[in-house]
């Protein structure tokens, strides 16, 4: 009965959307492309493999809600399980401290292919390609600067760190025939007061020319910036500033990440400019409360907006989409499927703007019936049409995923 009252449902939103120049067969055959970097540190609450210590670096998670994974055979499980609740063919995303180092301790600047090599194999299986990230965090050399550090040996340690992730991530994207995206970020600031602000982006700009000099071609690196650190409040060295014009004049991919600004801000204001003068770019959605917190992905008016301008600049194909959050508040794996499946609401949602009729009122001067028309957009039965793409993809419609999640936590994670 509910499958019929779907396609039902489905049917007639078909209709409403056609009424406006909409194809939601369309909408729906593009979001089934639309390919979302699931991030591996939210089985674990940002622990790793290395060192198995708690988050440091600017950055910490909060709660501590049983089951969390505490082997990379745990969270591999977590992903599959998770990968039976989403519509889609996803990637995942690796941080360097999620290496299979069989039990040995190796330390960043020896990182190695081959400490990923079972990852690779793991993706080939279960059909899920592979991003990365380099991981300046969490580490006895991690201090309050990396790769902005006056120190030559401590700079010259996370330099070879991060030239590393690179070849490991060309590795991955060769292995997979489709470029890994491997995102750099580091902490890099101060609690308090500095002088020398330009010297400290003079040497970060040095330490990142040089990872960059050598050739991967399987591979794409992107920069990420932030407002500040927890414990480096003052000044941060790879500010929105700083990376902008990094990436503007090397050409490279450019980070948003939607915590990472003022709260007044919108990301969405940003993307136009940005894909003016950068090639792609990569997406870490996540929700801040009272700044970067790092909560659950929800479908809210930042994460809408966001989508809405990417589509209608046009650039949804030169973006890449990764989450970036890590609750430990509460179940984990329900962490994961609220927060992707928010994600794939938004994008649904600005795929089925009526944007050519909006686009003619705009070119036009009709100022009035665009915005009418954009106001009536929101209460078309976009719902009806999300939960035809879940069962299309056979996976649950609407809060029936719920029940599953609690299976898995009855037999698995609570008995951890």
């Amino acid at each position: 009965m509910k499958e019929e009252l779907i396609q039902q449902s489905y049917k007639i939103a078909k209709e409403r959307y056609a009424a406006i120049g909409v194809d939601t067969d369309k909408a729906i055959a593009e979001l089934e492309k639309t390919q979302i970097s699931l991030h591996c540190w939210q089985t674990d609450d940002v622990v790793g493999f290395e060192r198995n210590d708690a988050l440091s670096g600017g950055i910490q998670t909060t709660g501590n809600y049983p089951g969390r994974a505490r082997n990379i055979d745990e969270v591999r499980k977590d992903i599959e399980f998770v990968k039976t609740l989403l519509a889609g063919n996803h990637r995942l995303n690796l941080h360097e401290i999620y290496g299979d180092f069989g039990g040995q301790f190796v330390d960043r600047d020896q990182v190695e292919v081959k400490h990923f090599q079972s990852w690779m194999d793991w993706a080939k299986e279960n059909n899920m390609k592979l991003d990365f990230n380099s991981t300046s965090f969490s580490h006895p050399k991690s201090g309050e600067l990396t790769l902005s550090n006056p120190d030559p040996a401590i700079r010259e340690f996370w330099i070879e760190h991060t030239k590393r992730c690179r070849r490991i991530a060309d590795a991955m994207g060769k292995a997979q025939g489709d470029p890994c995206i491997m995102n750099i970020w580091v902490h890099d600031g101060s609690k308090d007061l500095t002088v020398q602000r330009k010297k400290y982006r003079e040497i970060l700009v040095d330490s990142l020319d040089k990872i960059m000099e050598e050739n991967l071609p399987d591979m794409k690196a992107c920069f990420e910036a932030k407002l500040f650190g927890i414990g480096l409040e003052s000044y941060t060295v790879g500010s929105h500033d700083f990376y902008t014009a990094y990436c503007a004049t090397r050409k490279q991919m450019y980070t948003l990440d939607t915590g990472h600004y003022e709260q007044t801000e919108n990301v969405s204001d940003f993307v136009s400019t940005l894909l003016m003068y950068v090639p792609e770019l990569m997406l870490h959605v996540s929700r801040p409360v009272r700044w970067d917190s790092d909560h659950v992905t929800i479908m809210n008016d930042q994460t809408l907006d966001l989508f809405k301008e990417l589509v209608r600049a046009d650039g949804l194909h030169r973006a890449h989409i990764g989450l970036d959050y890590f609750d430990a508040s509460i179940n984990r794996i329900g962490a994961y499927i609220v927060g992707t499946r928010a994600t794939q609401k938004c994008v649904l949602q600005a795929l089925l703007e009526p944007l050519a009729k909006l686009r003619e009122y705009e070119n036009n001067g009709q100022n009035f019936e665009r915005l009418a028309l954009l106001e009536e957009a929101k209460s078309l039965p976009f719902g009806a049409v999300f939960d035809y793409f879940n069962l299309k993809n056979n996976v649950p419609v609407g809060e029936d995923f719920i029940p599953a999640i609690q299976e898995y936590e009855k037999n698995v994670t609570s008995k951890r």
